[in-house]
């Protein structure tokens, strides 16, 4: 009797302990989130492709068209140019147009796809503190604003940094905000709809390379087409030549209407390179003497050749955007445990606190996201902040 008693007493030990109990003691864990990487939130009107690598305007409609000409064009001298001036005259002709073709679609990648110099926009606290200092530095007191405008010198002379508002900082030296990227690029020239991106310091020289060689490009085949022609005509008469290479009259009138634009803007950019100046200023005339006898541009070095060196062999500055960074958060949040398990290893604080986050409102996607986007877009090594929460600023100012 004794053993029956032992029996039901086991029995009844069994059915209290969960199965659960024999398996290893967990930990809290974390709630999986994807992470984000910044260009995903980039506040500007920019397209990326390739995890952020490649990053352009929002309208690249003319750009599809530049490099449909290009290819489109080329492609043709290859086929039905080509072949006959290799044999007529000599094999080294197609080699100086594959040169070329390669050197002005790798120029033109290079300036599309590349961050003009985008200067990243200021975070909630810098622009708040910078307000202070424009009003503590004016003493505005009053409702008339104070100016958004500062004062320095550049080798003798007086440059006025204006303020974004939009990206809440004083715009550095020859940087302009353009409005079609609504973003601030340093040493802004202009924006380029056949290339479909800005022009700023970091792809001016690549810009300046692909209208050069596409010049020369252009004159290359309008040369050598006509020379085909000409070659034909003799043999066959002119009528005959046209018939027999159909491509070649596309080929002349394509180039003849699209070489006086091209060369005439290598030779703009030319002057503008000689005498280191932007798009931008030349067209405000920033620099006139219009403007005053004392007025002259301080970033001209006095020197044609040394203008030149300047702009086209100097360093490549890096880029101040980290668009393919990660947007991080500082406080890991913990998953709420699953019903009807106990989360072992955590301590009865822990667990009070991960049951009560069930009762409090979750912040939505869409509310992050909006601090995100102004915060979170810095240079390397920055990290997202998320403001202090309403209750806990008014409960330490009642304190």
């Amino acid at each position: 009797m004794h053993l029956g008693v032992s029996e039901s007493m086991r029995e009844c030990e069994y059915s209290q302990i969960s199965t659960r109990s024999s398996t290893p003691m967990e930990t809290p864990y974390k709630k999986k989130t994807s992470k984000k990487r910044k260009w995903e939130i980039f506040p500007g009107r920019n397209k990326f492709y390739c995890g952020g690598r490649i990053m352009m305007a929002k309208q690249t409609g003319v750009f599809y068209l530049t490099l449909v000409l290009i290819l489109v064009t080329c492609g043709l001298f290859f086929t039905f140019d080509c072949p006959f001036l290799a044999l007529q005259l000599t094999p080294v002709i197609p080699v100086i147009g594959g040169v070329l073709f390669l050197f002005v679609l790798g120029t033109l990648l290079r300036t599309s796809f590349s961050d003009p110099g985008v200067l990243p926009r200021a975070t909630p606290d810098e622009a708040a503190d910078l307000e202070r200092q424009i009003d503590v530095a004016n003493g505005s007191t009053g409702y008339r604003p104070p100016p958004r405008t500062k004062e320095v010198v550049i080798n003798g002379q007086t440059v006025k940094l204006k303020y974004c508002f939009t990206c809440k900082i004083f715009r550095p030296p020859r940087a302009s905000h353009c409005s079609l990227c609504d973003n601030c690029v340093d040493r802004f020239d202009h924006h380029c709809p056949w290339v479909g991106n800005c022009v700023g310091k970091r792809n001016y020289r690549f810009f300046y390379m692909f209208i050069l060689s596409l010049s020369f490009l252009t004159i290359f085949i309008f040369a050598f087409v006509i020379t085909h022609i000409i070659l034909r005509s003799h043999r066959n008469g002119f009528l005959n030549a046209l018939k027999d290479s159909p491509a070649s009259v596309l080929e002349v009138v394509v180039c003849f209407f699209s070489v006086w634009s091209i060369v005439g803007l290598s030779g703009f950019h030319t002057y503008l390179i000689s005498s280191n100046q932007t798009t931008n200023e030349d067209i405000k005339g920033s620099w006139s003497s219009k403007r005053g006898k004392d007025n002259y541009n301080p970033y001209s070095h006095g020197n044609i050749f040394t203008n030149c060196c300047a702009a086209l062999c100097g360093p490549l500055p890096p880029s101040l955007i980290d668009r393919r960074g990660f947007v991080q958060s500082d406080t890991p949040q913990l998953a709420p445990p699953t019903n009807g398990i106990t989360m072992y290893g955590a301590t009865q604080s822990q667990q009070s606190h991960m049951f009560s986050m069930e009762s409090k409102p979750i912040v939505s996607d869409t509310e992050t996201e909006s601090v995100t986007k102004t915060s979170a877009f810095r240079a390397p090594n920055s990290f997202c902040r998320l403001p202090p929460h309403p209750s806990s600023s008014s409960r330490a100012a009642s304190q």
